[in-house]
């Protein structure tokens, strides 16, 4: 029940096209102004009980202009006029309280509430205004100073009231700041963890880690990395076959099976270009057994796809590796793209477009790092185009050890 209440609360003036941090300011607004007001009937109710009746209709009619202004928030979804109503209204009421009371002293400090409205700005407004409204927090304060010898009346308050009120109005205004900054954080936490989430989702770990801590040129040569392609064989004249949500599904079928091998060798995902699926092994993480770990890899992935229909679909892949120096870096600066660079990376290229469906084809360089551990076949001699002809080999599977 308290769950549903809540959730109504926080959609309250709510529109579609909000962003997360607006969405997050607006809701923490609107949970706050609801215990404000409520607030205002207690303290109102309390203050006309001990025979101050002038003193309580001020947090009464706090209460009052507070939800008529949260009422007409979630009519217009005018945001700004409700941040300004509010935070106006929390930073006058406690003055006037003040003063209706008697002075600082007699007032139980009440004037304290009034700091709840620069820091309010700090969380629903831009910070570059927050200083305006501790300007006029502390102007209040001053004026309150001045005006002391003036007011300085008894009221109906007993001492014990009085000091009652103050424990409630310290402890009272700690907590809401303690509340309030503790909710915005943790909202804050939630939204960084899901960024950062979705960023390592298009770069690596130790990429990110260095945008974070400083942003830079990031460009690293890496003397020894794998390469691989693989790319489904007669995709043009399968895809005229199906409509654009089947295809789409079916490739991430295939290439999110492919993300978890990925995950489960410990190498890097590079990107897809249409069908085709590129991963390397030794960047941005040196390895020593970046081919074998690549090979494996292709295995896995050459069975799974022969063992597998995807939407009613039999499909073959071609699978081509290379190995040798690359150079790897980050290019853009909005949509980051991780990407490699090389002769090695063109190969590799080259040994997909120029492979067999169901097979995978390496170069003389993979096959001189992985022939102890896996079964190679000769395929002979491959004319490769801006290469010329190049030996290739097959790997059938892994080499049986004795």
């Amino acid at each position: 029940m308290m769950e549903n209440i809540i959730s109504w609360v926080v959609r309250i003036g709510m529109d579609p096209n909000d962003d997360d941090d607006i969405r997050l300011r607006k809701s923490l607004l609107v949970i706050c102004a609801f215990p404000f007001a409520f607030a205002g009937l207690v303290w109102g109710s309390i203050y006309i009980l001990f025979g101050e009746p002038l003193a309580g209709m001020i947090p009464l009619s706090y209460s009052a202009i507070s939800l008529l202004s949260i009422i007409h928030f979630g009519r217009t979804r005018r945001y700004q006029f409700f941040r300004f109503s509010q935070l106006m209204l929390i930073l006058l009421l406690p003055f006037f309280l003040m003063l209706a009371l008697g002075g600082f002293v007699n007032g139980s400090a009440i004037i304290l509430w009034s700091l709840s409205s620069p820091l309010g700005a700090l969380l629903f407004d831009k910070p570059s205004n927050a200083p305006r409204w501790f300007m006029a927090f502390v102007g209040l304060v001053v004026l309150s100073g001045f005006l002391q010898p003036y007011i300085g009346v008894a009221n109906n308050l007993s001492s014990g009231i009085v000091i009652f009120f103050f424990v409630i109005n310290v402890t009272g205004v700690g907590a809401f700041v303690f509340v309030m900054v503790y909710y915005f954080i943790g909202q804050k936490n939630i939204f960084q963890e899901k960024s950062e989430a979705l960023l390592l989702n298009i770069l690596p770990k130790e990429i990110v880690a260095t945008l974070k801590n400083e942003p830079q040129t990031i460009a690293d040569h890496f003397e020894g990395a794998s390469i691989l392609f693989a790319d489904v064989v007669n995709f043009t004249p399968l895809s005229a076959t199906m409509t654009a949500t089947e295809l789409v599904e079916l490739l991430n079928e295939v290439f999110s099976h492919f993300d978890l091998l990925t995950e489960k060798y410990g190498l890097e995902k590079i990107k897809t270009i249409g069908d085709c699926y590129m991963v390397a092994s030794g960047v941005p993480r040196p390895r020593a057994d970046h081919a074998q770990v690549l090979i494996a890899m292709a295995l896995e992935m050459r069975d799974y796809v022969s063992q597998h229909e995807f939407l009613g679909h039999k499909l073959s892949f071609r699978i081509g590796l290379n190995s040798g120096p690359v150079v790897a870096g980050v290019i853009g600066h909005k949509k980051f793209s991780y990407d490699l660079w090389g002769d090695a990376v063109n190969t590799a290229s080259r040994m997909e477009s120029h492979g067999q469906g169901g097979s995978i084809q390496i170069t003389r360089a993979t096959y001189e790092l992985v022939k102890d551990d896996f079964v190679c076949e000769p395929r002979g001699t491959v004319d490769v185009k801006g290469k010329g002809e190049m030996e290739a080999w097959f790997v059938t599977g892994q080499r049986k050890r004795k």
